[in-house]
């Protein structure tokens, strides 16, 4: 007997968001003309780069041409039923985004675009965003949802420069910080695991308090006590060697050991959830709760150490906002940037590389916002400012693609 084939149906989302790429990216090539000052200041310590002057609109059909060729290249294999590689999407992208920096500074000799201040804001603004996803990506895949990412990077930003003015260092606000943040988990665990109260809600009222504790500490303690809130700042870690690759070296290798740890916790998450007998049992937890009990793993005690690990992450994101950057605590530093960073593990399908990548997109759209600002971009500074969060939306009302959540987060068990 012939057994019938299943069709799959054509998946349109990457060729349309290619091509919508493709045009924009055509459209700032035809408004570009004369040249583009690139910086390259700083971008190495064994030559000087110097500022480097190239033609925007060659360097625009260049970028048209490249970014057309792969378009042409997803809609083929989208047609075909064929899996499309993000890294395809990635380069009409990163095509985009090349000719949108030549354009901001095209036929302006004044105008100096600094590319290597760029990326770092860029990983400076993603790093407390990556600590926030991946605490994120740890409590949904035991299945407990954390929304109180936003309480928790503000209370690590408090502790953080509390702690460190408190003992005249910032390496013990180091400390203060994800034990703030792991506070703030024990609540989340208790009311979610052991009292099985929603998620959301615990996660919201645990924001709330979050804001108003440290509003209320930072208007009766910090300001009465203004040594208990001095701004100071982990020292800079240069990697000899690494930190001289041009552009590259600069930014990734010259930074404090927050932005290490965020390496290191990416790189080990990622290898623990998926390559571990640990990893397997916090999946299983957020994936089979009951299946995983039968074989005798105790779900609500890893659900408890997960949400626990969380909280730590997130209090570490939250030093950067203090003792990270050199700056005294003020009321609602966070910004909202923990909801960021849940968008961020929802664009990185609960998975620390993808999250990775997609906080430092965020990151690099305000970074970029700033330098709009700075060196007077023909459009307003605002609009791009706007990306992270219109993202945000997006991802959370589900138009980033099919994206599935953990089966049993949110759900008590037993």
């Amino acid at each position: 007997m012939n057994q019938q084939q299943v069709t799959l149906p054509i998946q349109w989302r990457d060729p349309v968001v290619s091509a919508i790429m493709t045009v924009l990216t055509l459209i700032l090539t035809l408004f570009s003309k004369g040249y583009s000052n690139i910086s390259f200041n700083k971008a190495t310590t064994w030559f000087e780069g110097g500022v480097w002057t190239i033609p925007a609109a060659t360097t625009g059909w260049l970028m048209v041409a490249i970014a057309a060729v792969v378009t042409v290249l997803i809609w083929v294999r989208a047609i075909g039923r064929k899996k499309v590689s993000a890294w395809l999407l990635g380069l009409v992208g990163v095509a985009f985004v090349i000719t949108f920096l030549v354009w901001m500074v095209a036929d302006r000799p004044t105008a100096n675009l600094p590319l290597v201040s760029l990326l770092s804001g860029g990983l400076m603004f993603a790093t407390p965003l990556v600590f926030g996803a991946l605490a994120g990506v740890v409590n949904e895949r035991s299945g407990v949802i954390n929304i109180a990412i936003e309480g928790q990077l503000l209370l690590g930003a408090f502790a953080g420069v509390l702690v460190g003015s408190m003992f005249g260092t910032s390496w013990v606000g180091l400390i203060g910080a994800p034990l703030a943040g792991m506070g703030l988990a024990v609540l989340l665990a208790w009311f979610t695991i052991t009292f099985r109260t929603e998620n959301i809600v615990v996660g919201v009222v645990l924001n709330m308090l979050a804001l108003g504790l440290t509003s209320f500490l930072f208007s009766t303690l910090l300001k009465n006590s203004p040594h208990l809130n001095q701004p100071m700042r982990l020292p800079i870690i240069r990697i000899p060697v690494l930190a001289d690759i041009p552009v590259i070296g600069p930014v990734l290798f010259n930074q404090t050991i927050l932005v290490y740890l965020m390496y290191a916790a990416v790189i080990i998450m990622q290898f623990m959830l998926f390559n571990s007998r640990w990893g397997l049992r916090v999946r299983a937890s957020g994936e089979k709760p009951k299946a995983a009990d039968t074989v005798g793993i105790k779900v609500n005690s890893i659900r408890w150490h997960s949400v626990l690990l969380g909280g730590a992450l997130a209090g570490l994101g939250g030093a950067v906002f203090t003792i990270g950057q050199d700056l005294a605590f003020s009321k609602d530093m966070a910004a909202g940037n923990g909801f960021i960073a849940l968008a961020a593990m929802i664009l990185g399908r609960w998975n620390p590389t993808g999250a990775l990548a997609a906080s430092l997109l965020f990151g690099f759209a305000t970074s970029l916002g700033i330098v709009m600002q700075s060196v007077g971009a023909p459009i307003p500074a605002e609009y791009v400012l706007m990306t992270p969060y219109i993202v945000t939306i997006l991802a959370v009302a589900g138009f980033v693609g099919a994206v599935r959540p953990p089966a049993e987060e949110g759900k008590p068990y037993p």
